[in-house]
């Protein structure tokens, strides 16, 4: 704390540079990052980066059937939710830790009011 019981401004941007850091790093950890979600047993699977892009979808002969597309369609969603819901773990863990520095995150910058 700086005087009069006031925190050390200083500090406190030292604090917020460190995290602002954290944060990039771990945001370029998730665009290198890969996911795959996948259907039907495997026979349609989605990958995406950990930053949310789809990069490539595969789909297995076996999956194909001219006269039931709907079921086709039906696997692709269901493997992009798949990949989602992969990327969102994986953005939770890498960028989790951090949250809990961040206003509204549950733990806020100590000492300034309203956070």
């Amino acid at each position: 704390m700086g005087p009069g019981g006031q925190p050390d401004l200083q500090q406190l941007m030292q604090q917020a540079m460190q995290m602002q850091e954290q944060l990039a790093s771990a945001q370029a950890e998730l665009a290198d990052a890969e996911v795959t979600g996948a259907a039907g047993g495997g026979l349609v699977r989605v990958t995406m980066t950990g930053s949310g892009e789809v990069t490539k979808v595969k789909i297995s002969p076996e999956a194909v059937d001219p006269d039931d597309v709907e079921t086709l369609e039906d696997l692709v969603v269901a493997a992009l939710h798949s990949a989602a819901d992969e990327q969102r773990r994986l953005a939770e863990e890498k960028l989790g830790p951090l949250a809990g520095g961040l206003p509204g995150g549950g733990g806020g910058l100590p000492g300034l009011p309203g956070f």
